[in-house]
């Protein structure tokens, strides 16, 4: 059986923790950053974690 290839856009976006989880960052923090809030950029700014329902799709794109 061949090994499978990791998706190209998966890896730019995701990255695994030493537990297992999958860290993502947020959307809407590359531009158009004139007409939002101090509060709304900042909490963006902030890793979070992909919710559980996605890890599976994730883990298949990332090949693991």
């Amino acid at each position: 059986m061949p090994k499978l290839k990791t998706n190209s856009g998966s890896k730019k976006r995701f990255t695994l923790t030493g537990t297992g989880k999958i860290k993502r960052k947020h959307a809407y923090k590359s531009h158009i950053l004139t007409k939002k809030t101090k509060k709304q950029k900042r909490n963006l700014t902030h890793v979070g974690l992909i919710s559980a329902v996605d890890t599976n799709r994730v883990k298949d794109l990332l090949a693991l």
